[in-house]
């Protein structure tokens, strides 16, 4: 079966009306795994607020992505907009989609090995945000 035949799967609670698919893996040494990974939020989804242990390069392919970061202010992704995500607790964010288009992102996950792929939190001061 090739990638293409996989369908996407819903993601976890917190995130709302998002499926996923991961496309790759591959260890890079003991320490470090590279995944990639197919993401669509539908009208009115989100991923919930969360941060990541490694570094991640996301790029939009369709609809338009909100992605506010800890200071709570919206950031707006168009399609072929290509951005980095640090890592850490620090750097906490959202993916929502406020369009009426689905957003479909690819992933890049520079991420240490058998980490999980994201930690969802409520940073202070964005709970309703």
């Amino acid at each position: 079966m090739s990638w293409r035949d996989r369908k996407l799967r819903p993601n976890a609670a917190p995130a709302y009306r998002t499926a996923s698919r991961v496309l790759f893996r591959f260890p890079l040494g003991r320490r470090r795994t590279v995944i990639a990974r197919q993401t669509v939020i539908e009208p009115g989804g989100t991923s919930g607020w969360h941060y990541h242990d490694g570094t991640l390069l996301v790029l939009v392919t369709r609809g338009t992505l909100d992605h506010p970061g800890p200071d709570c202010v919206p950031v707006t992704y168009r399609p072929g907009r290509i951005f980095r995500e640090p890592s850490g607790p620090t750097h906490p964010h959202v993916a929502r989609n406020l369009g009426p288009t689905p957003v479909t992102l690819f992933v890049l996950y520079l991420t240490p090995t058998n980490s999980p792929l994201s930690h969802h939190i409520t940073p202070p001061g964005c709970a309703d945000k």
